[in-house]
């Protein structure tokens, strides 16, 4: 976020905008390594998020989100991990609060071209360095449990025996 960029504090009973985030991993080796994109503003580690889609749910805006900004198919949990709240700038000068919901989305096809390829950078890494990688302590904590998020929800059980 831009240092001239500031946030307004939310007026009483106003919430924060939602968007919708997939958490795209993949099993690699025996161990869980989560997809990350670079932001097109500030080229920092982000996954891919957006807003609210009309005629799509929560979990498949995020799916969404996960092709255009990735070039991510797969198959996207309907029950989000959990949420992390950043700063979206808006202009250079104006930026807002918001909460992502975050859900799972496990990758079974990267392909090279999709919408967005020109304006960022993709790159996989274990679930606790692509933790270490982003800025927002929320999505922070949220990478560094994953594995055992993924077991608790059978996500990681069902590829043992795949």
């Amino acid at each position: 976020m831009s240092l001239t960029a500031s946030t307004k504090p939310l007026a009483e009973g106003q919430t924060c905008p939602v968007q919708y985030g997939a958490l795209c991993w993949r099993m690699h080796r025996g161990k869980i390594e989560v997809l990350l994109i670079t932001s097109r503003d500030t080229g920092r580690w982000v996954i891919p998020k957006g807003w609210p889609m009309a005629n799509r749910s929560p979990a498949e805006a995020a799916e969404q989100e996960a092709w255009e900004e990735a070039g991510v198919r797969g198959t996207v949990a309907t029950q989000d991990l959990g949420d992390f709240s950043y700063e979206k700038c808006m202009t250079p000068s104006h930026a807002i609060a918001c909460t992502v919901k975050v859900f799972a989305l496990r990758v079974a096809e990267l392909v090279d071209k999709f919408p967005e390829r020109k304006q960022r950078r993709r790159k996989w890494f274990a679930a606790e360095k692509a933790a270490r990688k982003v800025n927002e302590p929320e999505l922070r904590q949220l990478l560094a449990h994953l594995p055992a998020n993924l077991q608790a929800d059978g996500q990681v059980a069902a590829l043992a025996t795949a």
